[in-house]
């Protein structure tokens, strides 16, 4: 495994491998990896011939409140992981490399990333998309993965790559959960042991919406609201939001009539879990 710093580095190693004839896969995180973040690896592995994986902790997708200086990192353990994959390239710039002092360019999207985790982080999407436009100018891919975990983030991927003409095709994984239902997470590990037993209850709602529709209650109106009565029996819970959308253009819908998203997020504590699943009519 080939370590890189240098987006000069890694982008002239990536144009490298397309003029032999490589099919680049990409996988970009923020770090302190774990088998969630493998089961993206595994994808890209098996749909290209050479995997690249960024470990970039973004700050400007951080609000001024939120946890860009205690965010996770353990680059050692990342490099570890990803060598054990069988990961090919391990690019790990700093912020200074990807945001020189002078910085004036952004990506903005104005219609998808305005609700659901959009509507509480002002300015966390237009970071997000910036530093993957960048990532992807840098890395070159053919295919990038995402998880279903970032239901909005991976659409909002997809939008960016649509609309701004990228050659990139953006595989979406599904979420990877642990034994009890919790979706896998680096900020897990910011839970309690207490914290720890009751965070599954936000899959566990989610899943009782699930049951309804499945039953064949298609108001949203009514699955939304089982939906909160379960989440309101973890006390600990302090719902953020709780939103059944399109699952493509990310709109309300008032019955569920074609693919709908359930996504949600809540506080547990200080730390904030989301969640969704996917209605198929």
């Amino acid at each position: 495994m080939i370590r890189i710093v240098s987006p000069l580095h890694m982008q002239s190693h990536a144009l490298e491998m397309r003029r032999q004839g490589l099919k680049v896969g990409f996988v970009p995180t923020m770090g302190a990896l774990h088998q969630g973040h493998m089961s993206l690896v595994k994808i890209a592995r098996k749909l290209c011939d050479t995997v690249v994986v960024s470990v970039f902790v973004n700050p400007i997708q951080f609000g001024p409140k939120e946890d860009y200086s205690s965010y996770p990192r353990n680059q050692e353990g990342d490099m570890a992981i990803c060598e054990a994959e069988g990961v090919d390239v391990f690019f790990a710039p700093t912020a200074d490399e990807m945001y020189p002092r002078d910085y004036s360019v952004h990506v903005v999207e104005d219609r998808m990333s305005m609700g659901l985790c959009g509507a509480f982080r002002p300015g966390h999407f237009r970071g997000v998309l910036t530093v993957v436009a960048k990532l992807f100018n840098i890395v070159q891919p053919h295919v990038a993965v995402f998880g279903q975990k970032d239901a909005q983030q991976a659409r909002l991927v997809k939008r960016m790559a649509r609309d701004l003409n990228f050659p990139i095709e953006i595989a979406v994984a599904p979420t990877c959960r642990e034994a009890d239902g919790l979706a896998m997470s680096s900020r897990n590990a910011y839970l309690s042991e207490a914290e720890r037993r009751v965070a599954p209850g936000l899959y566990a709602a989610l899943k009782r919406v699930e049951e309804a529709f499945r039953r064949g209650e298609r108001s949203a109106a009514i699955l939304r609201k089982v939906a909160l009565e379960n989440l309101a029996e973890v006390r600990e819970f302090r719902v953020e939001y709780l939103e059944i959308v399109d699952d493509e253009t990310l709109e309300s819908v008032e019955t569920v009539s074609r693919p709908a998203l359930v996504a949600a997020a809540v506080y547990l504590g200080r730390t904030r879990l989301i969640d969704n699943i996917v209605l198929e009519p």
